[in-house]
């Protein structure tokens, strides 16, 4: 009787004026411009680094087939000769998309082979080490570098922490953003004649140096502090030089022309019909009152950026506050309603944020045990395992306490990152740069380490980068993950404030027991 009176109600609900049942804003996919690539210049310039040595450059033929496409490998085949020389130093290097533009100097590394004088691979790096990480996929590449201390004049000379990592990123897709920092730099002198239109900003805990060659946006940043030099961090002053060193010694090292790409149309998100019980949670940009950097609020984002498995194993989960409201406004109880807390007041810079600088992701907890558990318990929060949430390539060196999981498809470029994790035991586990996971597999544990043990509480810190013209960026992973956890719990959930009154009565009126049956029954349909 309850559940036909139930299906009763959904049915008048139909007839109610359009919208009025509507939540604030339906969960949008991202909005994605695809670049086309000038493959014509990309072998101009091919031929004229490679010219340089004239034994080397009869290695390679230029006159490709004219009666073939222009994407088809036989139309280039001084670059597939190119991709299957480098292919044993970086891998793959023949599925981008875009020119492989590394500081790798191949003309000189063939001429050493050739002579027997081949010098160590870093020598043919401007001295930076073999790659930490090379990554190339449909949608573009990405490279890790780094350099040790004092590896050459001009250098910071002081001892870091760890050698200096150079990260380069080369992409055929950027995701649209309103980005009221976007296009901002300098130029740079001593790189204007080989990078004309180059910007140099720091942004978000990086100096970036982005560019435009070929058609298809590039950027090199390293991460750093803009402040004064302190001890054993790099300020970015002192990785200026890094980078132009770095972007000197840039060359053609592979790539492929792929299928003509088309830009990607924001759409709705698909979301679970069913109704759950009891996941709910306020609006996107609905943070803590007072809890952001000068007050300036929190930031509403509907874009669900990616299809992704819920990055804890299982449900329930809180996402909420660790930093403020817990103990007068009851937001440590229980595990809902979840909160956004992106734009929470941190000292990090986050453009996508009104004051600029706020909390770069989403905290997240797991369930509260039951009073009755111990430390040993499978409830404890250090036993509650942290999953890939799409199959993914890890970027992450030794020690780091954060690892990056990043995505490479035909249809995205982004990466979502895991901190607070023990970084020892990701060490032991092989959580490292190149890994290849598979969605859903344990990649951690929840912990509590930022640049030490008991640094932070027992949570998982979650956000999502995205590339723009301005290089990686942050973005809120808020709506994101609502739609992770609907798939996980295989129910919608309600946005807090968002049903009509009449709406909300029947709701409260029913027993739980009828909406659990009601939004069983509508998940077999």
């Amino acid at each position: 009787m309850a559940v036909r009176l139930f299906r009763r109600w959904l049915a008048a609900l139909c007839l109610l004026p359009a919208g009025l049942t509507a939540a604030a804003a339906e969960f949008r996919t991202p909005s994605i411009t695809a670049i086309r690539v000038e493959w014509r210049a990309v072998v101009d310039q091919l031929r004229t680094e490679i010219g340089t040595r004239p034994a080397i450059a009869s290695r390679f033929t230029f006159a490709g087939q004219r009666r073939v496409p222009a994407w088809d490998p036989r139309s280039t085949p001084a670059l597939v000769q190119l991709n299957a020389i480098n292919a044993s130093m970086f891998a793959g290097i023949g599925r981008s998309p875009v020119p492989v533009l590394l500081p790798f100097d191949t003309a000189g590394y063939l001429e050493g082979e050739a002579d027997g004088t081949q010098l160590p691979l870093s020598r043919y790096q401007a001295d930076f080490r073999p790659a930490d990480l090379f990554h190339a996929g449909p949608a573009g590449y990405d490279a890790v570098f780094s350099l040790l201390s004092g590896s050459g004049a001009g250098l910071p000379s002081r001892t870091f922490a760890r050698p200096v990592e150079v990260q380069i990123t080369g992409s055929i897709l950027v995701y649209d953003l309103a980005d009221p920092l976007g296009g901002q730099g300098e130029p740079v002198k001593a790189l204007a004649a080989q990078f004309p239109d180059m910007r140099r900003f720091i942004r978000e805990g990086y100096v970036r140096y982005a560019f435009t060659r070929f058609g298809v946006p590039y950027v090199v940043s390293i991460q750093c502090l803009d402040s004064a030099p302190r001890a054993r961090r790099l300020a970015c002053r002192e990785a200026y030089p890094i980078a132009e060193r770095f972007l000197k010694a840039l060359r053609i090292a592979g790539g492929q022309p792929a299928h003509p790409r088309h830009d990607i149309a924001s759409e709705i998100a698909e979301r679970p019909t069913a109704v759950s019980p009891d996941f709910t949670y306020y609006a996107g940009g609905d943070i803590i009152a007072r809890s952001s950097v000068r007050r300036r609020g929190g930031r509403a984002d509907f874009a669900a950026y990616s299809q992704i498995r819920f990055p804890l194993e299982k449900a329930p989960a809180a996402i909420r506050s660790q930093s403020f409201g817990r103990k007068k406004s009851g937001e440590g109880r229980g595990v809902y309603p979840w909160r956004d807390n992106f734009c929470e007041a941190r000292s990090f810079q986050v453009g996508q944020c009104a004051a600029g600088f706020g909390h770069q992701g989403q905290d997240v907890r797991p369930a509260p045990c039951p009073p009755n558990s111990n430390s040993e318990s499978s409830c404890h929060p250090r036993k509650q395992a942290v999953v890939a949430v799409r199959d993914g390539i890890l970027i992450r060196s030794l020690k780091q306490q954060a690892a990056t999981l990043q995505i490479n498809t035909r249809n995205e470029h982004i990466r979502f990152r895991y901190m607070h994790m023990n970084p020892s035991a990701m060490d032991a586990d092989g959580i490292l740069n190149g890994r290849r996971v598979a969605e859903g597999e344990k990649i951690g544990v929840v912990s509590n380490y930022l640049d030490f043990p008991n640094g932070t509480s027992y949570h998982l810190h979650f956000d999502i980068q995205v590339f723009t013209r301005d290089g990686w960026i942050w973005v809120n992973p808020y709506t994101t993950l609502i739609a992770s956890y609907e798939r996980l719990i295989r129910g919608r959930g309600r946005e807090i404030g968002t049903d009509p009154p009449a709406v909300a009565a029947v709701m409260h009126a029913l027993p739980q027991s009828v909406l659990r049956r009601s939004a069983a029954e509508g998940g077999e349909n």
